[in-house]
């Protein structure tokens, strides 16, 4: 089975940096989807980052010119880094692995997931 764990998140003030780690234990191939997620109180989960491979990479649009997301395989862990943050950027961080489609190949979710890490921007 898979088991994933965030870490690195934490509180920092407006216009700073963190970069969040997720080690997996289990296999996961490296042709699987990885991302991250995020969800801040009172909204909706919403999918920030994914990646399969340096070139297969999508990102939200509200975050593509600050976050970098990263995979080594050879540690099993995912990253995010994080630039600039902002308030709004406040919310829980959670990574999830293997994405799954449907018959249209439209994502609707992934297999795995971790507990999150808390990111909190101050002003």
């Amino acid at each position: 089975q898979v088991r994933l764990a965030e870490s690195g998140g934490g509180t920092v003030q407006a216009g700073g940096s963190l970069k969040l780690s997720c080690v997996y234990e289990g296999f996961i191939s490296r042709t699987c989807k990885m991302a991250w997620y995020r969800q801040a109180p009172g909204k909706e989960r919403e999918l920030i980052a994914s990646i399969i491979t340096p070139t297969k990479t999508t990102y939200a649009e509200s975050v593509k010119a600050r976050f970098a997301i990263s995979r080594d395989n050879t540690k099993n862990t995912l990253y995010l880094q994080m630039n600039d943050l902002q308030p709004e950027d406040t919310a829980l961080y959670t990574c999830a692995a293997c994405a799954e489609y449907n018959s249209r190949g439209d994502l609707t979710g992934f297999d795995h997931w971790g507990q999150g890490t808390q990111v909190t921007v101050s002003s």
